[in-house]
């Protein structure tokens, strides 16, 4: 049986490039890793935005971040649609607080409920309608190539794992999120025009956070609820 050997670049059809990425001295280290912790902890998610336009050049390389995560064999199994248009928004919005009246009135069973109180949610989503864009992020099931199909792998995990960049890259930026999940999302397929191989993943509404936004005064697991060491 032939093994699979990462020394064999023709095998792959990749060519090989050498990758020698920065090394920083302990403190520097240290220093980076705290800054980067420090402003994300201060990321918040928002349900109330500004009318002010945002750059849009900021939005677009951000989802170029998002583009360059890693994926199961490369496969970048991910797309993104950038939604400015008001008459697709309010569609959207239509669409989406049609399926969360049916799940705060039914779907959702009481525990759930009881859960979302605190955040002060309900089934009414104007933020849809208010952010200057929404991000669609879509993720392939399987790919094409003409009229083939191929497959893709771990595509929950690597369109998880663009979004996480997709949403750190913003909030640098000094833009707000949410990532909002009506369910089912598949008006999206039919609103957006998406091929058969897209399914929805998550809509993010971005802009600048409305001067009298405020969220709820929530608290992070700390370090040891949610790390085990095994030295």
């Amino acid at each position: 049986m032939q093994s699979y050997s990462p020394n064999s670049p023709e095998d792959l059809g990749y060519s090989f490039s050498p990758y020698a990425p920065a090394r920083f001295p302990e403190a520097e280290m240290k220093k980076l890793v705290l800054q980067f912790r420090n402003t994300m902890e201060e990321r918040r998610s928002v349900r109330k935005f500004s009318p002010d336009p945002i750059p849009k050049e900021v939005v677009l390389n951000a989802i170029r971040t998002a583009a360059s995560a890693p994926s199961g064999a490369n496969k970048q199994p991910w797309s993104f649609c950038l939604i400015s248009n008001p008459e697709i928004k309010s569609e959207i919005k239509v669409r989406a607080e049609e399926e969360e009246y049916k799940s705060y009135h039914g779907r959702m069973n009481q525990q759930w409920l009881e859960d979302l109180k605190p955040i002060g949610t309900n089934h009414e989503k104007p933020f849809l309608e208010n952010a200057p864009y929404l991000i669609v992020v879509f993720k392939k099931v399987f790919s094409t190539k003409g009229a083939k199909k191929e497959q893709n792998y771990y595509v929950n995990e690597s369109v998880g794992i663009a979004t996480g960049f997709l949403l750190s890259a913003l909030h640098i930026a000094g833009l707000s999120t949410l990532t909002h999940t009506p369910s089912p999302m598949n008006f999206l397929c039919e609103i957006l025009k998406r091929p058969e191989n897209e399914r929805p993943y998550l809509v993010i509404p971005v802009g600048y956070a409305h001067a009298d936004n405020q969220v709820p005064d929530i608290q992070r697991k700390p370090l040891e609820e949610v790390l085990s060491e095994y030295d």
